[in-house]
């Protein structure tokens, strides 16, 4: 059985990469006269559609950076009404501490419990999911108050943020705590 799954996945990939591949004898340099523009005009016009995207996507970057810095802000002050604006209503989140998946409501009445002294959130990495979802990740430096038990820790985190009524919200959560 896994020697024919194994086959038919080579199979498919060899396949996708035929389609990949420009029959020999066409295009500019076999003798071929092409008419309308040239594949080096198309070529140009590519890269100027792929500039305006990346910055699109670095102004979309930016923003959600800003969102999540805010969230963090949010519930560091304790702030519930302040952090639920940046949750999605089918909010889902799996923390470091290993007590299983939360929805937004359970997530909201941690605020209060929230020991958050101080944050640092950084090493931002963005990668489009769709044209209205993202995938965010990220590391937090958290700081706890002086004389608590555990004094920092750094969690390595993963958000999906979905464009939902022109507004960006985190949907998906996952932290994981580095030893």
């Amino acid at each position: 059985m896994r020697m024919g799954c194994m086959s038919a996945c080579v199979t498919v990939a060899l396949a996708c990469s035929a389609f990949g591949q420009q029959p020999a004898g066409t295009g500019q340099g076999a003798g071929v006269k092409q008419s309308g523009p040239s594949s080096t005009d198309a070529n140009k016009t590519a890269a100027s559609k792929a500039a305006g995207s990346g910055t699109a996507d670095k102004k979309l970057e930016d923003l959600l950076e800003s969102k999540i810095q805010a969230s963090w802000e949010a519930f560091k002050k304790k702030d519930k009404k302040a952090y639920a604006e940046f949750l999605a209503d089918d909010f889902m989140a799996v923390e470091e501490d290993g007590k299983g998946e939360r929805t937004k409501t359970q997530v909201l009445r941690e605020v209060d419990q929230s020991v958050v002294h101080d944050f640092r959130v950084q090493l931002f990495r963005m990668d489009r999911i769709s044209a209205d979802a993202v995938l965010m990740t990220y590391e937090n430096f958290i700081q706890f108050p002086p004389g608590a038990g555990v004094r920092f820790e750094r969690i390595f985190i993963s958000e999906i943020w979905v464009k939902r009524n022109g507004e960006w919200k985190s949907w998906r959560y996952q932290a994981t705590k580095v030893k």
